[in-house]
């Protein structure tokens, strides 16, 4: 039977990428998604890139995506919106092209054609989430790129017949959620486990179908295979207070 595996934001490890596509040892029916961030903060977002374009099935716009495409406007360096996204891991970015301007400016048309969701029917993938609040139709850029506690707080599923794949939000950030663990809300599940972070250094993938959770750390190269049951902290919507937060062009993780 073909899996549906979702990846976890990568932001630039490639190394860990490669060693966790090696655990999946996918076949060429398995459909692989990544839910963005592909790019900043980690040694080598360049191969990142590289890799997902021509290996993935797809991917989704995540907020370090839109980061770089608002420093870099019709090929050019947009000074206003260039410190935000140099701030927030931009500058390991730049440091993997090099001396190629050339592959830079190809890996931007790439990245602006990224959708910002996925509707795979009974999943909904998308970075960062949605407004409860607003219908679908009204959902911009900031919301599917950006949102946290407003969408992880709401009590009740966005959708009542499909299931929200997100990353964005590093998982043991929320409340009772241990580094490494996944996630899951009313009608969502986040599985950006916080592969840059000192705390964690675990890069997921999500193998919906057979709910099984594959898992590698950047820092110490361990590996795992685990079940939904043992992988996934459910989380009480009300523990989850939403919090004022500056503008996204002030940089943000």
């Amino acid at each position: 039977m073909p899996r549906r595996i979702f990846i976890g934001d990568i932001h630039g490890h490639y190394d860990g990428l490669k060693q966790l596509w090696e655990l999946l040892a996918p076949d060429a029916e398995d459909q692989i998604y990544c839910v963005g961030d592909l790019i900043d903060r980690g040694p080598n977002s360049a191969a990142v890139v590289d890799f997902v374009r021509h290996h993935a099935t797809n991917c989704v716009r995540g907020n370090h995506e839109q980061l770089i495409l608002d420093a870099f406007v019709d090929g050019k360096v947009n000074l206003p919106t260039l410190h935000g996204w140099i701030y927030s891991g931009g500058q390991a970015t730049l440091s993997s092209y090099g001396d190629c301007p050339e592959t830079l400016e190809d890996h931007l048309t790439w990245i602006k054609q990224l959708p910002l969701y996925l509707d795979l029917g009974d999943l909904w993938l998308v970075h960062a989430g949605v407004n409860p609040a607003l219908p679908l139709a009204q959902q911009t850029s900031y919301e599917m790129c950006w949102i946290r506690e407003t969408f992880h707080s709401s009590p009740t599923p966005f959708f009542s017949d499909k299931l929200i794949i997100t990353g964005h939000t590093i998982t043991f950030t929320l409340p009772s959620v241990e580094p490494g663990q996944l996630a899951a809300g009313c009608g969502w599940i986040d599985i950006d486990t916080g592969v840059y972070h000192p705390r964690s250094g675990w890069l997921t993938a999500l193998d919906w179908d057979h709910r099984q959770v594959y898992q590698v750390n950047v820092f110490d190269r361990q590996q795992r295979i685990r079940s939904w049951s043992e992988a996934v902290t459910q989380l009480d919507p009300a523990l989850i207070k939403p919090r004022l937060r500056p503008a996204p062009s002030r940089a943000l993780v």
